[in-house]
């Protein structure tokens, strides 16, 4: 077969996500996924996937905190993660070694935000920021094609919020309780207040309105930052519909404090389908090490 490939691994704390792509049609010729057991377990049976359809270069997407600082005895590496069998996983190298090819190495949201920045029509002129909500909070800054954070990447899910008024719940961060946006927006936190999960909560509960206050706030406080010309919101805890609550308080919290473009293309849901930005970021990671 004379035909080259390239592979991604969007690596989840409950899958991985295997997919090779065509370089020159650009077509997913196979996809995968992988439950994530321990890394003893999980990255053989990755390997093994590869070797099936063996790819010119891989990009990996990965849960965190890893090392991203090329001059770091760790770089590569999965850094102190609750997930049990993680810590100190030397990942990048792995593969490296195990298939003889080079890997670009991110974190999820960071490919999930480059695919997004190609999706959306590789413009070097602005940035595009993503953030998915979902078990977790994480997000991602492209910046003229380049990610923001040279030697760590962003924590965005761990910023500070206000709780909305009368939302009581102490917090499902163990470091942070009430007050970042993880402990009180993501997934877990709506079946901790409930005790159900979010998926069978009916859609006009007042968790996923507390959640968009929250999410809101981490935009708003974004935006002043970076100043984003794209705001992507992902992950499976806000639908399409609570990002009309989103937009409202984002739009309370600035007070035309300063000129913001239509917040309908501003706070946007992904361009890419099925979740499959981060899939996407990562083969084109992939192409720029060929």
């Amino acid at each position: 077969m004379n035909k080259k490939f390239v592979g991604s691994i969007e690596a989840g704390g409950t899958k991985f996500i295997l997919a090779v792509q065509d370089l020159e049609s650009g077509e997913i010729v196979a996809k995968d996924r992988i439950p994530t057991t321990t890394a003893s377990e999980t990255l053989p049976k990755c390997v093994k996937f590869f070797k099936k359809y063996p790819v010119a270069a891989l990009g990996i997407g990965t849960f965190g905190p890893i090392d991203i600082n090329p001059n770091s005895k760790t770089f590569g590496y999965i850094l102190d993660t609750p997930k049990r069998g993680w810590s100190g996983t030397k990942f990048k190298g792995y593969f490296e070694e195990k298939l003889q090819i080079p890997v670009a190495f991110t974190t999820d949201v960071n490919a999930s935000c480059y695919g997004e920045y190609i999706a959306r029509g590789k413009d070097d002129t602005k940035s595009y920021f993503y953030v998915t909500i979902g078990t977790g909070v994480g997000a991602g800054i492209v910046q003229a094609g380049k990610f923001v954070g040279l030697n760590n990447h962003p924590e965005i899910g761990h910023t500070l919020i206000n709780p909305y008024p009368g939302d009581n719940y102490e917090g499902k961060c163990p470091f942070h309780g009430n007050r970042c946006v993880e402990g009180m927006a993501a997934g877990p936190s709506l079946e901790g207040r409930t005790g159900i999960k979010g998926e069978d909560l009916p859609r006009d509960h007042e968790v996923f309105t507390y959640a968009a206050y929250y999410v809101a706030q981490l935009l708003y406080n974004v935006y002043m930052t970076a100043r984003p010309d794209v705001m992507v919101v992902g992950g499976s805890v806000l639908s399409e519909d609570d990002l009309v609550k989103v937009r409202k308080f984002f739009d309370e919290f600035n007070n035309n404090y300063v000129a913001t473009p239509d917040l309908d293309e501003l706070i946007v849901t992904p361009a890419v389908a099925d979740n499959g930005s981060a899939t996407l970021g990562d083969f084109e990671l992939a192409k720029a090490l060929l």
